[in-house]
């Protein structure tokens, strides 16, 4: 299951070939598809076979007590994992916005909603400084670019990574120049421009604009680029493994019973469960069974569509939801996301538009977490595989929620106001009924 590849990465500007890489316990760059090892360096394909390069590690040895004991001891940020990510030991001294170490939330009453017994979290990463988990991966992918001498931070996005680049540049010292589609939520706009970086609107999807970046990549106008989805996406995808890591620590060292996932690229529910498997082969947790859910929306859902029909090829579709952080009708990682939740025994599910506005409301006044459309998703979705019997709801279960509602008013405005509007006397609120 080789992706294709239409452009070859540019060297960075400044870059000095004699110069060791300091990634800590990053050692090479591994293909998914045929197991070539290479150097590291900016470069996402195999070089043989086009499959999607990532990280391989000299992982920590020894004691697992002990290297529990020293993530516990680290930063309050997902600089605690850093002996298992491919970044330098000193990071957490570096300039960046230190994101992770988000709630893992006892969901009581969502579960009561739900039917839920075994035990229901919400992972909220809406905490993170941009307000989605997409500073976990771009903080890898910034100290990738340092270590290879870029400067300048881009990314094609549909909107929550635009912002992360942005805030992430601007505290590191970087130059940003980011893209999205032309029609992104107000609000992500406005924060992936507020940093002080270029922001570019395409006209067109997020497909669209990820070809858009491939061309200028391999053009020398993109020389010294850093993209932290492309010629830095081995790195930048590795930030998601700490969602993993941070779950079983706040779980007390335990693998939940099943996880859902939302999907976009698929790149962060591959990574949750490479993560989960190191952490099985350090010993920092019991070997168990789990499952993975997947959840997209029923207007982008080429995963959940070829899920169904019993197929190994995601064939590409064009985006038509609410749901616009999801919105990536040819995603990269889709075959790998099949492959985990069936080898897992989990399954991918979709749900429309209005779903995803109901799950929203529904999570919002059981925890009083306002998520953004793609909380909507996995919730949404969660409620549907407990419906049809495909989630056990005797079992814990985490469901993520990876950005902040505000990001997506548009999504629940139409619906969504006050209660009455009344004159500023007693009279009045009595005879509104809101006395009561």
């Amino acid at each position: 299951m080789a992706v294709q590849v239409t452009a070859t990465p540019t060297a960075p500007a400044t870059s000095d070939a004699s110069a060791p890489v300091d990634l800590g316990p990053a050692a090479a760059l591994s293909c998914r598809e045929c197991g070539e090892r290479f150097e590291l360096g900016p470069i996402f394909a195999c070089q043989l076979c086009f499959g999607p390069l990532e990280v391989a590690y000299d992982l920590p040895t020894g004691d697992p007590q002990a290297l529990r004991q020293r993530i516990e001891a680290g930063p309050n940020s997902i600089w605690r994992y850093a002996p298992l990510l491919p970044v330098p030991a000193n990071v957490a001294a570096k300039p960046n916005l230190n994101p992770g170490l988000t709630p893992l939330v006892k969901a009581d009453r969502l579960a009561d909603a739900l039917g839920v017994t075994g035990g229901l979290y919400v992972k909220d990463d809406s905490g993170n400084p941009t307000h989605s988990f997409k500073d976990r991966v771009v903080a890898i992918a910034v100290e990738a670019a340092r270590a290879f001498g870029f400067t300048t931070l881009s990314c094609s996005s549909t909107g929550n990574l635009a912002g992360a680049v942005g805030a992430a540049a601007a505290r590191a010292g970087f130059r940003s120049c980011v893209f999205i589609p032309h029609d992104l939520e107000a609000g992500k706009v406005v924060m992936a421009a507020v940093y002080g970086g270029e922001l570019v609107g395409i006209e067109g999807t997020y497909d669209d604009v990820n070809r858009f970046c491939s061309e200028l990549i391999g053009d020398p106008l993109g020389e010294g680029w850093g993209f932290v989805n492309v010629n830095l996406r081995p790195y930048y995808g590795e930030g998601s493994k700490t969602l993993a890591y941070e779950i079983c620590e706040q779980l007390g060292w335990e693998i939940p019973d099943q996880i859902v996932i939302p999907i976009a690229s698929g790149s962060q529910l591959t990574k949750i469960d490479k993560g989960l498997k190191e952490l099985i082969k350090l010993g920092l947790v019991a070997d168990k069974p789990y499952k993975i859910f997947g959840a997209q929306a029923e207007g982008c859902s080429p995963v959940s569509r070829a899920f169904k029909d019993g197929h190994d090829v995601v064939r590409p579709v064009k985006p038509n939801t609410i749901a616009k952080s999801l919105a990536i009708g040819n995603p990269a990682d889709g075959p790998y996301v099949l492959d985990i939740t069936r080898r897992t025994g989990g399954a991918v599910e979709d749900v429309n538009d209005q779903q995803v506005v109901d799950a929203i409301k529904l999570l919002a006044r059981t925890e009083g977490i306002f998520a953004e459309t793609a909380g909507g998703v996995t919730v949404g979705v969660t409620q549907k595989l407990i419906e049809t019997g495909q989630l056990d709801p005797a079992l814990t279960t985490v469901v993520l929620n990876t950005g902040d509602g505000l990001k997506t008013l548009d999504a629940v405005a139409p619906t969504t106001g006050p209660t009455a509007t009344i004159k500023p006397n007693l009279d009045a609120f009595r005879a509104a009924g809101l006395a009561g």
